[in-house]
Order: structure tokens, then C-alpha cells, then sequence
């Protein structure tokens, strides 16, 4: 799935053990489904879902990052399907969390904090419409919010390109197979992980330290 090059994997290797920072939730009990009904649910699509999950999963009310598929047509699909770009859909993160304690546009400015939003179809080393980055809205509020938003990042100056990210009504979530859940915690010293992922879960959490969970900074 995630490639780099060879280089940059024996860079990333070498630095490993120094450059890793994260705690992992190895003894940390998994809410059940029932459990989990209770919470706002946000979905989002920017690139790999590794580290869109684990950014997410790190935000104080966040209760649980779950990597999957949507935006497509395709009922069940797979990830090979998903990485041939057969199906249509795109690598998503469903998100459980408390508004009591983390609010939608909270939520929001973290997903376009956390990405190139001018970046069509992929996300940094990830090219295609599997990586496209996708805004998928579950009501009429969280649509205006998001429309408000991307027109404030318009008007800001930042950005020499067009923004690139889609809204799209939300309408089905596949979770993934169960290797894609945690995948950082279960293989921090990947070359993939290490040199693209961590850093850029890192640089959003710097941005926000007092948004992140202290046992989940990377």
C-alpha cells in the first residue's frame, strides 16, 4: 500500500528507535459497539487512513477512530478493491466522539489542519481517488459548517490553488479489515509509518497541544 523509497525506508529504520515517541493503547479496552452508539459520529477522507486515524484517536473526546471505506458504489468492498480504484471509494476514518468535550468545528480544523487541502486525489507520497480527500457531511449544520470553513481558507490568502476537498453526504461506512485498525500501534517502525506517517500526526499535534491526549502524543 504505502511505499516509499528505499532510501528513505533505511533513513527511517535507522532512526527508529530514536524518533518514536508515541505511547501505545496496548492494554486499553475497546469500546463495543453499543457503547459507541452513544457518540457523534464525524467521517473523514485525507490520504492514508493510518494516520488519519491515529491523529484522530489522540483528540481529548475522541472515543474511537475506525479506518474504512466510503464515497463509493461498490457494497463491501475490499482493500484490494480499494487500492485498484475499482470500487470508487476512498480510505475514510469514522469518528466517535463527546461533544461535550470536542465540538464538530473542533473536529474540522484538525481534518484540514491535518492535510494539503489543494492536493487532488492523494495525499502527499499517496496518489489516487482512493486517497482523495473527502468531507462527508451527515446533516444540513455540519455541511454549512464545512462550506463556512472552506470559505474562510479561500478568503485567508493561504493557498495558491484551489481547495480541493470534496463534501459529499454520508451515506454508507465499511469498516476495514482488522490489520488496517491500530495500525500504527501494532507496526511503529515501519518505513511508511515512520517516515510519513508520525511526522505528520506530529505536526498537527504541536499545533494543538492542548487538544491531545497526554498518554497519545506522538
Amino acid at each position: 500500500m504505502k511505499k516509499l523509497s528505499a532510501l528513505l525506508f533505511l533513513f527511517t529504520t535507522a532512526i527508529a528507535f530514536t524518533s518514536c515517541a508515541q505511547k501505545a493503547r496496548k492494554n486499553e479496552r475497546k469500546l463495543s459497539a453499543k457503547e459507541l452508539s452513544k457518540y457523534s459520529q464525524a467521517t473523514f477522507a485525507a490520504g492514508c487512513f493510518w494516520h488519519e486515524e491515529a491523529l484522530f484517536e489522540s483528540l481529548k473526546g475522541v472515543k474511537e477512530a475506525v479506518s474504512g471505506y466510503a464515497g463509493g458504489t461498490t457494497k463491501k468492498p475490499s482493500y484490494e478493491g480499494i487500492e485498484e480504484g475499482k470500487t470508487g471509494h476512498a480510505e475514510t476514518v469514522n469518528v466517535y466522539y463527546d461533544p461535550a468535550v470536542i465540538t464538530y468545528p473542533q473536529l474540522l480544523k484538525i481534518y484540514f489542519t491535518g492535510q494539503d487541502p489543494t492536493q487532488v486525489n492523494g495525499q502527499g507520497p499517496d496518489h489516487g481517488t482512493q486517497y482523495r480527500s473527502v468531507l462527508f457531511y451527515r446533516n444540513d449544520t455540519e455541511k454549512k459548517l464545512a462550506e463556512d470553513y472552506i470559505t474562510t481558507m479561500k478568503k485567508s490568502g493561504k493557498y495558491d490553488k484551489p481547495i480541493a476537498v470534496q463534501l459529499m453526504p454520508f451515506t454508507n461506512f465499511y469498516q476495514a479489515e482488522d490489520y488496517h485498525q491500530d495500525y500504527i500501534d501494532k507496526h511503529p517502525y515501519g518505513g511508511y509509518v515512520m517516515g510519513f506517517s508520525i511526522p505528520e500526526v506530529k505536526k498537527v499535534q504541536k499545533q494543538f497541544p492542548d487538544m491531545i491526549k497526554p498518554e497519545r502524543v506522538f
